[in-house]
């Protein structure tokens, strides 16, 4: 049982920065955070493993970054340079590996429009 609750999204225009943060009541071996926009599919967006090892879509690579806190159960995004094509729900996502779809937070609107 995992209980995720994400915060800090919002409307921002194109270039602007947002960090969106994510409380667990625990935390799993990979924490990350996915999106989903209007009328397409989940997509992936970063993960890191409790140890610190990050991975991200080459859509956000180098513009993105995630850390996580492991004594405060928190994960947070730090999106800068956003672009229109980056507006969506972003879920956290806990899960102990990765063929296990795990928990899922309910998910913060990132709108990012002029």
């Amino acid at each position: 049982q995992v209980q995720l609750v994400e915060s800090g999204g919002g409307s921002v225009q194109p270039g602007e920065s947002l960090r969106l943060s994510c409380a667990a009541s625990r935390s799993m071996y990979f924490m990350g955070w996915y999106r989903q926009a209007p009328g397409k599919q989940r997509e992936f967006v970063a993960r890191s493993t409790s140890s610190g090892i990050t991975y991200y879509a080459d859509s956000v690579k180098g513009r993105f970054t995630i850390s996580r806190d492991n004594a405060k159960n928190t994960v947070d995004l730090q999106m800068e340079g956003l672009k229109p094509e980056d507006t969506a729900v972003y879920y956290c996502n806990a899960r102990p590996t990765l063929s296990i779809s795990g928990y899922w937070g309910q998910g913060t609107q990132v709108t990012v429009s002029s």
